[in-house]
């Protein structure tokens, strides 16, 4: 049965950037293919939408408009009126997710369980509001978008050597349509329809937003007419549905106008958020490219008044993770296993780079005399780690994984614990620990989960909520 869009499913809030004391947003609509969504209403008058992306049977539509960045605010659509805290001057809450699904059968989970973080994140929002929400990497699982067509139904595995230019193009129709479904069955649910239409988002991509191991696939794979294909369609719904734009039109906060990379950074009131892409650049053999890295050196020269918060899709610290890429090379039934590991910055493939970044972290914090956090999630658990800078200043890095998906057994949260004592060091001189959450006996904990950061009085805290356990107790940064 085709899909088709009953209702508008909307506002989904985007922060387009920073100017002063505005914010600059946009509003994400889907409607049915021949309708138009109602315009914006503010204090400075109406936004009406324009039209971003046409389908089958549905139109994607967005709307740009102005609200403080220094007081709360509101904006009215459709004859609902929506409350905006906004205010990034003072005392501020920002949440953090990642991982808002599962590879297999996502689509046809029981909404109300499969979203009960979403909605223990609503009533936090309702107690305290948050400013600004970051997704961090998952947002859509969208491994099951080649199913249904031959030239990708056996992706990754087998895929046809020279397929024609009109096989493709049907390819290319075939996923444009399965990813809109995807996105519009997450926009539509009620809970994250409610947080995203008072919370503009700010989100970065990851393997799962493309495929399952997007980058550290064989070449083979992601250079074949399928996988380009796959490419192009993802990255063009990551920019329509993750960033309400498209090519040619990135707003001010992207690194490359071009989106050779989608690198960007937002600089608001004494503070930065940093999120690089590592996706768009990355092979086999490198995590980022020319691009990626001279938007990270070009930051490590900004003076920056205030805290930074870097969005590492990956956690840029963690265990030993080379001793076990090593052993799953040995053991043929393990071996399917090792592109997870390769994903990772401690990968052995990746050990150079990754000790490029941990410098550029290193010299971003001592040029700002502040601690650095990094905010991740990919790997479905909540742990946390610290890395010694020297001079009294640290990195902090938190990872929240995942608000929707399940989260893997505590034998697997055991191990790594385990493994976490063996310690890496990439920089010898920096010590790396992987550390307990306030109140909570291991380094990893296999719950659902979600990340709340607050500045009170210029002081940063953490604390993240976990399906079984609650809220935990503020973590000082």
């Amino acid at each position: 049965m085709p899909f088709r869009i009953t209702s508008p499913i909307g506002p989904v809030l985007f922060l387009d950037d920073v100017a002063g004391s505005q914010l600059l947003l946009s509003a994400l609509f889907i409607t049915a293919r021949d309708d138009e969504p109602p315009p914006i209403a503010t204090a400075a008058g109406e936004t009406r939408a324009t039209r971003l992306a046409g389908y089958d049977h549905a139109c994607v539509w967005r709307a740009r408009f102005t609200l403080p960045a220094d007081r709360q605010s509101e904006y009215s659509w459709n004859g609902a009126t929506y409350a905006v805290t906004g205010d990034l001057t003072d005392d501020l809450r920002l949440a953090y997710v990642s991982c808002n699904g599962e590879e297999v059968g996502d689509m046809d989970r029981e909404g109300s369980e499969r979203n009960a973080m979403w909605e223990r994140l609503k009533s936090e929002h309702q107690h305290r509001p948050f400013a600004l929400m970051l997704h961090g990497g998952d947002q859509v699982y969208a491994d099951e978008v080649t199913e249904g067509h031959e030239l990708s139904h056996g992706w990754p595995e087998r895929i046809p050597r020279d397929p024609s230019c009109a096989a493709l193009d049907d390819l290319r129709h075939h996923l444009r349509e399965r990813f809109l479904e995807r996105y519009a069955a997450l926009y539509a649910a009620p809970q994250f329809a409610w947080l995203c239409a008072r919370v503009p988002s700010l989100m970065q991509w990851d393997d799962h937003d493309i495929c399952d191991g997007w980058g550290t696939l064989r070449r083979s794979r992601t250079y074949s007419p399928v996988g380009q294909t796959l490419f192009a369609v993802a990255r063009e719904s990551f920019l329509v549905f993750q960033q309400a734009t498209t090519d040619g039109d990135l707003p001010t906060r992207f690194a490359d106008p071009e989106g050779q990379h989608m690198g960007w950074s937002v600089h608001g009131p004494d503070l930065r958020i940093l999120a690089p892409d590592l996706r768009s650049e990355r092979t086999r053999r490198q995590i980022m490219g020319m691009g990626g890295w001279a938007m990270m050196e070009a930051e490590a020269r900004r003076e920056v008044q205030g805290h930074t918060l870097l969005m590492s899709s990956v956690p840029l610290l963690g265990p030993r993770l080379s001793l076990l890429e090593a052993l799953m090379v040995v053991i043929p039934r393990m071996q399917k296993y090792e592109d997870d590991l390769r994903d990772q910055w401690q990968s052995r493939a990746h050990r150079k780079e990754w000790r490029r970044m941990l410098r550029l972290v290193r010299d971003l914090a001592r040029r700002d005399r502040h601690d650095i956090t990094a905010v991740s999630g990919e790997i479905h658990l909540a742990t946390r780690a610290v890395m010694d800078l020297g001079g009294g200043l640290h990195l902090n890095q938190l990872v929240a994984s995942g608000i929707a998906h399940r989260a893997p057994p505590k034998g697997w949260a055991r191990f790594l614990g385990a493994l976490s004592w063996l310690g890496e060091d990439p920089l010898p001189e920096h010590p790396i620990r992987v550390q307990r959450l306030p109140g909570q006996p291991g380094r990893y904990i296999a719950e659902r989960n979600y990340l709340v950061l607050e500045r009170t009085a210029g002081n940063w805290t953490a604390l993240w909520d976990l399906e079984a356990s609650g809220m935990t107790e503020a973590l000082h940064l």
